[in-house]
């Protein structure tokens, strides 16, 4: 069993295909807030490789998180409002940088090229804003690369950047952060479960003494943690994602269900799914892509899809007809597209295996997760939402 701590070192699937596009003025609830509605945010699948557009100026210092994943580098650029904070830009590309890793065990030289490319982008990004409070991580990919501190410091070297490899634990920690918001408030348990390129972590928070304690606050209430060494690059790459049959996709998730057999720490766990106390909750593009098929969107919305409850009969539902699909009926679905028509399978697999083990019947979806919480943490630890606002001044400080 693997138990969670405070640990200040701190990813992921190609979990929406991407460009971000992302307009000023979208509000995140604030870290403890009660109401668990939709939190502006985080957003979903858009155009491979597009620039997340600016909106209204900032007027407050601002704040960035950067995430470099197996399969995408997403940055979140914010200044804090309220109890919560809006997003003033945010960029996301697909970069697949850990192709082949499962083989090599090495990060390839195109798939590091495509992924300082990236971060050139997200340099601009940040030295136009005049960011000045950040945390740039590196998750799964770089973790189990040979060669991954090596690339860090030419991404040192090229960029300007200093990227810090963190380890699953603060992985897990993280989403539970950015994602707190979204805990029903009257549910006794939780299982969160981020499905990423290179790994997949799972949390279980225990909620039955949690008093008045919401938002942010839930991170407290970890009960036990798991990072699954699969995610769906390295199982489709395993299994092949193109062609996938019903015996191939029954592979992947035995695959999944033989790695779940140690997950221990799970007090609770089973009484509370069978009495419908605990519910489950998804960030990756797996669950957002289930949510979008379901809702029959011509074009992802992460605003329709943020939130929105799924129970066990329509996931059942979704990944049978993503079964159903060739691959050319993935490419061609817009909540899919090329870039991820060859995970989304893997991904289902690696979902289906944990509801097999545990089936909760109520799955919330959540389209935020990491960068949400590096936000929510660096801008609890500066106290920004502690601090009484101040008077407008009139004049110009250096």
């Amino acid at each position: 069993m693997r138990k969670p701590g405070r640990e200040d070192g701190r990813p992921e699937e190609g979990r929406t295909r991407e460009g971000d596009r992302r307009k000023g003025g979208e509000r995140h609830a604030e870290p403890g807030e009660a109401r668990p509605a939709i939190a502006a945010g985080h957003h979903g699948h858009g155009s491979h490789g597009r620039d997340g557009r600016r909106g209204l100026p900032a007027t407050g210092p601002l704040y960035a998180a950067l995430d470099l994943g197996t399969n995408n580098c997403r940055l979140l650029v914010a200044e804090p409002q309220d109890r919560g904070f809006r997003v003033v830009d945010a960029y996301s590309r697909i970069v697949r940088l850990g192709e082949g890793i499962g083989r090599t065990g090495r990060l390839s030289e195109a798939a590091m090229d495509r992924a300082v490319e990236a971060l050139a982008v997200c340099r601009g990004k940040l030295a136009d804003l005049r960011v000045r409070r950040m945390r740039l991580i590196a998750t799964e990919a770089c973790r189990l690369a040979e060669n991954g501190p090596l690339f860090l410091e030419r991404v040192r070297r090229e960029t300007g950047l200093n990227l810090e490899i963190v380890s699953r634990e603060t992985e897990a920690r993280l989403a539970v952060a950015g994602c707190a918001t979204l805990i029903d408030q009257r549910s006794q348990g939780v299982l969160l479960f981020d499905i990423g390129g290179g790994s997949s972590e799972l949390v279980w928070l225990d909620l039955r003494r949690r008093g008045e304690a919401r938002g942010f606050a839930l991170t407290r209430f970890i009960k036990s943690w798991t990072s699954l060494p699969v995610g769906v690059v390295t199982l489709s790459e395993r299994h092949g994602g193109h062609m996938v049959t019903p015996e191939v996709y029954r592979d992947m998730v035995e695959e999944v269900e033989g790695l779940l057999e140690d997950f221990e720490g799970m007090e609770g766990a089973a009484e509370l799914v069978a009495s419908g106390a605990a519910h489950m909750l998804g960030t990756s593009g797996t669950v957002t892509t289930l949510a979008g098929i379901h809702l029959g969107l011509k074009r992802y919305d992460r605003r329709r899809v943020d939130g929105v409850w799924l129970d066990g009969d329509e996931v059942d539902d979704m990944i049978n007809r993503l079964i159903g699909m060739g691959y050319d009926q993935r490419v061609a679905n817009p909540c899919i597209g090329s870039d991820r028509a060859d995970l989304v399978l893997a991904g289902c697999a690696i979902l289906e295996a944990i509801r097999r083990k545990w089936p909760c019947q109520r799955l919330r979806v959540a389209d935020r997760g990491l960068r949400e919480g590096i936000l929510v943490e660096l801008m609890a630890r500066d106290g920004v939402w502690r601090r009484r606002p101040q008077p407008a001044r009139t004049e110009a400080h250096v």
